[in-house]
């Protein structure tokens, strides 16, 4: 079967880093060309300046991978769904909900496929938590998400912008596996958010969640941008039945009361391709926009804590 074409729009770090390589190695697809205001080409694939360019440029091409920031990913995927394409979302799908909301009405009365990724959630290791709490039931949670700006959004102002999540743009990936795993919905309780003296978005975030539950099990995150150690992505879970539970490494090894049950290795992004596949096999849209809501339920309740400067 002859792969299908895909267009990357955006051809920043995560997109160099992952969905290029990845698109390169899959049954499914190969790259049609780039869309990149600064000229940034894939091999000898044709590169456009514009959107607009590589829909009149190149017809054949009907699916696109939109690696932008989210400040321009709503007005891109309206353009990308008149011009007829199926489209793939990076995360964070918007800087709003009701931009989100939009995007997936305006994909359904165009009859064209619309995929929110978040590839987090793309783990076996959070597949056996999912239906080990499913189970045993939920006693509490503990995230912790910490990395380096520095290093993984080097000299990226558009992070410390409004609507640039700041160091809510990883913590979203904890928040989607949460939001997987979780038996029940959950519900941003209280937040405090630390915010740089000379920056808009937060460095720190330190959340409480509730449940609806008769019986609340205690559960709370915190995300820090500053750490220099190496990167800490874990989610500790105390079951009812009294197991312990630790997802670690973004989600790729999952140990239970110490002992590792599943490790695998790093093929998030591999998985949303092979499941961008299925959609567009089956012509099914899917958008889960929790992770998101408990973000702007975080902004919306959280204290402000004024931190110190941030310098690149």
């Amino acid at each position: 079967m002859a792969k299908k074409k895909i267009a990357v729009i955006g051809v920043g770090k995560i997109a160099q880093d992952q969905h290029l390589p990845v698109i390169d190695q899959s049954d499914d697809f190969e790259v049609a060309a780039t869309v990149s205001g600064r000229g940034v080409a894939h091999g000898d694939k044709p590169v456009f300046r514009t959107a607009a360019e590589l829909y009149t440029g190149m017809p054949e091409v009907k699916l696109v991978s939109i690696c932008t920031p989210p400040g321009v990913r709503h007005a891109l995927v309206r353009e990308a769904l008149d011009a007829g394409m199926d489209v793939m979302m990076e995360k964070p799908p918007t800087t709003t909900i009701s931009e989100l909301d939009d995007l997936v009405a305006y994909a359904r009365a165009k009859e064209r496929v619309l995929f929110q990724t978040w590839h987090s959630q793309y783990n076996a290791a959070v597949d056996k938590a999912r239906d080990m709490l499913a189970a045993d039931g939920v006693k509490s949670v503990r995230i912790d998400w910490r990395e380096n700006v520095r290093k993984w959004h080097p000299g990226q102002d558009w992070v410390w912008e409004p609507g640039g999540f700041g160091v809510c743009d990883p913590g979203i990936n904890a928040l989607s596996i949460f939001t997987k795993i979780m038996p029940f919905p959950v519900f941003v309780q209280s937040a405090e958010l630390s915010f740089p003296a000379n920056r808009q978005t937060p460095v720190d975030a330190q959340i409480v969640f509730k449940s609806g539950q008769i019986h609340q099990p205690q559960m709370s995150a915190g995300f820090n941008w500053l750490e220099e150690d190496g990167e800490v992505w874990t989610i500790k879970v105390e079951t009812v039945r009294g197991d312990r539970l630790s997802l670690e490494k973004g989600g790729r090894v999952l140990k239970v009361n110490g002992d590792v049950a599943v490790e695998a290795p790093s093929e998030e992004y591999e998985r949303i391709y092979d499941r961008f596949a299925v959609l567009l096999e089956n012509r099914e849209s899917e958008v889960l926009d929790a992770p998101l809501r408990l973000t702007a339920d975080a902004f919306l309740l959280g204290a402000r804590n004024n931190a110190a400067p941030f310098e690149w």
